[in-house]
């Protein structure tokens, strides 16, 4: 039997799966990347390359964990999906820090001292696409910040995205029974609360509608 049959049965053992279980591992994935893709026949997880150097039983969590993510449906809590999410939530504390921008950077270090007091470790920081939907996001397994392009040069705004950001490495995630991950604690919203600017999501919202109106009017 497969690591990836082992996984399913000990997540869902009252669930029979007559699919195939298929695990490949790719140099295309940056860092500790993965997923999981399914059809009628077959379940298939792509892994980055660099999980081949970790052990089974962590491998095995971390198909479990895509595994809650594709059925979302109630399973049983094993040890190896509880060793790899303790594994991700700490993980961030000894990836290697080679990645900064500039203002990116100066951001981090208002926030830090202002809401941290210059406790949380620098984590990667760069800029991603213009987006007006993905605003900003954190990503455990690489320890990195991307922050929209649109927010270039607005400060305020761009230390929000960045607080918010910041309390998600701080906070970390959770698992619910149905395979839900809860990324937005009560603890994390009351902390979110502490930012300086009350009115802030209101301002973050008008720029963006703001940015995406000019952004259509651009293309006449």
């Amino acid at each position: 039997m497969n690591i990836a049959r082992q996984a399913y049965e000990e997540l869902y053992p009252n669930h029979p799966e007559d699919r195939i279980f298929e695990i490949k591992y790719s140099s295309k994935f940056k860092s500790l990347n993965a997923n999981v893709r399914y059809n009628a026949t077959k379940i298939m997880f792509s892994l980055s390359r660099d999980w081949l150097e970790f052990s089974d039983d962590l491998k095995k969590g971390l198909l479990q964990h895509l595994l809650t993510k594709m059925f979302r449906r109630k399973f049983t809590k094993t040890r190896e999906l509880d060793l790899y999410e303790k594994f991700i939530a700490n993980l961030g504390k000894y990836t290697k820090v080679n990645s900064v921008d500039d203002e990116l950077e100066e951001s981090f270090n208002r926030v830090n001292n202002t809401y941290f007091n210059d406790m949380m470790e620098r984590p990667n920081l760069e800029w991603g696409q213009d987006s007006f939907h993905k605003l900003g996001h954190y990503e455990y397994a690489s320890n990195l910040i991307v922050v929209s392009n649109i927010f270039k040069g607005q400060l305020e705004l761009l230390d929000f995205i960045m607080y918010h950001e910041l309390l998600h490495k701080k906070h970390g995630y959770k698992t619910t029974q149905t395979g839900r991950a809860i990324h937005h604690s009560r603890e994390f919203k009351e902390e979110e609360k502490k930012f300086a600017i009350k009115d802030i999501e209101k301002k973050l919202s008008w720029f963006v509608r703001k940015k995406r109106i000019m952004r259509n009017f651009s293309f006449f």
